[in-house]
């Protein structure tokens, strides 16, 4: 039998996350989006919730009350419901941690861990997209080469988030023809990160390019022991918080559009008593639900260990599709109203279509 009610746990979290864009984010997005900052008191103001410490076991500084993908991917819609760039960037820290949990060594849980126990933001990135024609995460271009005791990385990402405010960078990299993950600290010799890219959406969140020029790292930094499963876990979890972040952009759009078919009067009458404009608000509506439903459907697997390969491609898919198609539909009923500025709908639909092409910028 499933069951969809919440735990009183999950309820609370879900609340409490949705009071805070409420309070914070949702009045301020329009200028985030306009100004392509996030301020740092916002991302302290969720930090302060504990989500990321939260994880940790206590031998590490943290609470120890165990990862939960469900609960992980109810925040992330509630956050992007109120502003991608802030979902992502905001939650970034957790894909770290996820990382070092699932396949870290304990000298490299006791190591890193640590600190994402801080008082303040701190994050951690995971570069992973590539520039190239065709790029596909499964396959990346990027090498890794074992060399007395050490790693030496060559290769190029893009789309890197919050690159210049991480700690550590987790690349993802071929390694004897198997995928692996390593851990790239700070300021290391021989990784170069580019100017801010230029993107459609979201404004918010800064992404950039990072090369690696025969990075040097010593061989303790690689996560797991560069078996393909492993990596492609990480992967899992990457595309299940994406399908959650989708839900929150295109329920956004929906109640958004909702709202303002049922205030704007044409012809004495609400424009959500036309046939056209109520079946494109319905049709929002069961695709929220349905995105919504695909997402947590992989979490539940990845939070009881089964394997969410296929739940978790799925539900990315679906909602990378359905992202664009509500976003668009918002747009189109507001009108002439829905291509300007003034109205967050056209936001939702540039940050929407990310969906599709992006991968790994955050983790459930």
């Amino acid at each position: 039998m499933i069951c969809f009610e919440l735990s009183e746990e999950q309820s609370v979290m879900k609340e409490t996350a949705a009071k805070m864009v409420k309070n914070l984010i949702a009045d301020n997005a329009h200028q985030m989006d306009e100004d392509g900052h996030i301020p740092d008191e916002y991302l302290n103001t969720f930090w302060e919730l504990g989500t990321t410490p939260y994880m940790i076991p206590e031998e590490y500084g943290g609470y120890g009350m165990g990862a939960s993908p469900l609960m992980n991917s109810l925040v992330l819609e509630e956050l992007a419901a109120g502003d991608m760039g802030y979902a992502v960037a905001a939650t970034l820290p957790g894909l770290m941690v996820q990382a070092v949990l699932d396949l870290g060594s304990e000298p490299q849980k006791e190591h890193y861990l640590p600190d994402y126990c801080a008082d303040t933001y701190t994050t951690g990135t995971l570069a992973i997209c590539e520039k190239h024609f065709r790029a596909d995460p499964v396959e990346p271009r990027t090498t890794a080469v074992k060399k007395n005791g050490s790693v030496i990385l060559n290769g190029e990402k893009c789309f890197v988030p919050m690159a210049t405010r991480a700690e550590h960078v987790l690349v993802g990299a071929q390694l004897d023809g198997e995928n692996a993950l390593f851990i790239v600290n700070k300021n290391t010799p021989g990784m170069t990160i580019g100017e801010r890219e230029k993107n459609i959406g979201p404004n918010t969140l800064e992404t950039f390019t990072v090369s690696f020029n025969d990075c040097e790292i010593p061989a303790g930094q690689q996560l797991g022991d560069g078996q393909d499963q492993q990596y492609q876990k990480i992967l899992h979890r990457t595309r299940t918080a994406l399908s959650a972040i989708g839900t929150g952009i295109a329920r956004a759009s929906f109640e958004y559009a909702r709202d303002y078919a049922k205030e704007r009067v044409q012809f004495g009458e609400p424009i959500a008593g036309r046939q056209s404009v109520a079946f494109m608000i319905a049709e929002m509506a069961y695709e929220v639900d349905s995105m919504r439903l695909m997402t947590w459907k992989a979490a539940s697997a990845l939070e009881a260990g089964n394997d969410a390969a296929r739940s978790s491609y799925l539900a990315k898919l679906y909602a990378g599709e359905m992202a664009m198609k509500v976003t668009d539909f918002g747009v189109q009923v507001l009108g002439g109203h829905g291509y300007v500025r003034d109205h967050p709908v056209e936001r939702y639909y540039r940050n929407g279509r990310t969906i599709a092409v992006l991968e790994g910028m955050a983790a459930v």
